[in-house]
């Protein structure tokens, strides 16, 4: 289940692959997400020094949690197996690729962050989608008003 989608991410990346990583958080860190409060608009992947890092995503402070000194933009821990960095590491530094989290997934009681393996679009390509896009609404309308004439 869903619990925060990166809606921006499927439009600016052109996604090859996915997996789940779990995550370093904190109590009502937790909470605040099971409530969807966060943010993973211009949040990115990176990995350093064999370890991946979730960057720049906002996770909202809990409403009834006493944090004085809550930093809702921390760099937080994913925890992935070896062979799995290992894989990312090559593929992010070989193959020129981008590390993007996608959402924010309840499994199993547990959080994790679903993170995609992408390629940035071009301006063309984006336009492209959005042509495909607008085809297939004007022709699910036509369609419609086809069959109402029967």
């Amino acid at each position: 289940m869903s619990l925060v989608v990166n809606r921006k991410a499927r439009s600016l990346y052109q996604i090859e692959d996915t997996f789940l990583a779990g995550l370093v958080l904190s109590g009502p860190e937790v909470k605040s997400l099971r409530q969807a409060h966060a943010s993973l608009v211009g949040s990115f992947v990176r990995i350093i020094n064999g370890e991946a890092f979730l960057i720049n995503a906002q996770i909202s402070p809990y409403v009834f949690a006493i944090n004085t000194e809550y930093d809702a933009r921390r760099i937080r821990k994913l925890l992935l197996k070896k062979a799995e960095l290992d894989r990312l590491t090559v593929i992010t530094t070989q193959q020129k690729r981008v590390l993007v989290p996608l959402s924010f997934e309840l499994d199993h009681r547990r959080i994790k962050l679903k993170v995609g393996i992408g390629r940035g679009k071009k301006q063309y390509e984006q336009r492209e989608t959005i042509k495909r896009r607008q085809q297939k609404r004007e022709m699910a309308k036509e369609f419609k008003t086809q069959l109402k004439g029967f």
